[in-house]
């Protein structure tokens, strides 16, 4: 009985470890931003890369909650960080078009997988507030995404290159990190209750007939789109607006998540105090507000304002989308994960459509798009559970 609590915490830095790789994924952003300028591609060419990212998760989200079903949640999570840095190996080996694209889609895979089966995961470590303990992760995973465009830009900018990388040093970096996450949790103990009966895929789908696990499925294709668009798009309106070139514009990103960690920080804490449909009512203003201001403004302050806005509000949505699900379902946990997780393909539409809308419209045509999921949002805010 002493050890239990130890173990217990032992394992709650080893699943926050993970959810630090888990971020490894929004590297993306910068990452398509700085293959766009080496490559010369346009806008729709280079909004490809999250996109296809973030197919993915509709062809790998609902089997990998299958699969947990067979090899376990522990297993599944160890699997989604060898793809992982696989994905972050592959980009050392070439530099053109197709091998990026490559790397992206293993990159994609591996968080589709690790999304599928972590956030289960966390519920077989910890009792009481799902929703905040989800959050503290996102938080975590937030810390590995606003890094990632300070690293690229130290790489990009450094008086000497850093063994010949330039930007690309982030790739080897959270590699590394990725091993020590999987030695982490393959010597972590976690107690996994068994599936008495796995689903089929039909089985799965049909989940989607209840009408709230569908609005919590489209509740987190509009964040991630939200959460993809900004992170793309944020450089590339203060480029084309202040006249910054990529390097001090890829700060936009940095301060998109900075203040995304912010947000999960504190969202772990006041989602304590207060109900999950005020807070998320809260979050939903916040987008909107920046949605405007990143449509009409011009001046830094107004910009930076505005990305700020969304990126606290952004960072508690998926959490309580999430925990809503899992919570309204108990006992199909891990075919409502996988369900959930396959909303992440609105990382793949939203950019698209922004793409396209950008090389129509500039800058303002990519806020519109992500206005429409805010205002989806909106919508959703009535229908959250207290």
């Amino acid at each position: 009985m002493s050890n239990t609590p130890k173990t217990s915490k032992f394992a709650l830095l080893s699943v926050m470890l993970c959810f630090f790789t888990m971020g490894f994924v929004d590297l993306v952003g910068i990452a398509s931003n700085y293959v766009q300028q080496d490559l010369g591609l346009t806008h729709a060419q280079a909004n490809i890369m999250p996109s296809l990212v973030f197919f993915w998760f509709l062809i790998f989200s609902v089997p990998t909650g299958m699969l947990m079903n067979k090899i376990g949640r522990k297993k599944t999570v160890l699997l989604s960080i060898l793809v992982t840095v696989l994905s972050l190996i592959l980009p050392l080996c070439g530099e053109s078009y197709a091998m990026m694209l490559c790397a992206f889609s293993l990159l994609g895979i591996g968080n589709a997988l690790m999304q599928t089966s972590l956030n289960p995961l966390v519920s077989n470590i910890v009792t009481g507030n799902l929703s905040s303990t989800l959050t503290f992760g996102q938080f975590v995973k937030a810390i590995a995404s606003f890094l990632a465009p300070y690293i690229a830009m130290w790489g990009a900018t450094a008086a000497i290159p850093h063994m010949g990388l330039g930007w690309k040093v982030l790739f080897p970096i959270y590699a590394i990190i990725g091993i020590v996450a999987i030695l982490a949790l393959a010597f972590t103990s976690i107690h996994e209750e068994p599936v008495a009966k796995g689903s089929s895929f039909a089985q799965c789908f049909k989940l989607l007939g209840n009408p709230f696990i569908l609005l919590c499925f489209l509740g987190i294709m509009c964040h991630v789109g939200i959460d993809v668009g900004t992170n793309t798009t944020a450089p590339k309106i203060l480029m084309e607006r202040l006249g910054m070139d990529l390097a001090a514009a890829g700060f936009a990103t940095s301060l998109y998540f900075i203040f995304r960690t912010i947000g999960c920080l504190s969202g772990s804490a006041i989602l304590r105090l207060i109900p999950e449909k005020v807070f998320f009512a809260i979050s939903v203003c916040m987008i909107i507000a920046a949605m405007i201001l990143l449509a009409v403004s011009h001046s830094q302050a107004a910009l930076y304002t505005g990305i700020a806005l969304v990126g606290f509000g952004n960072s508690n949505i998926f959490s309580i989308c999430f925990a809503q699900a899992l919570n309204h379902d108990p006992e199909h946990k891990n075919e409502i994960s996988g369900l959930m997780i396959m909303g992440l393909f609105g990382g793949t539409i939203f950019p698209l459509c922004m793409g396209v809308m950008s090389d129509i419209m500039g800058s303002l045509g990519a806020v519109l798009v992500m206005a429409v999921g805010a205002l989806y949002l909106s919508y959703l805010t009535i229908k959250i559970r207290a």
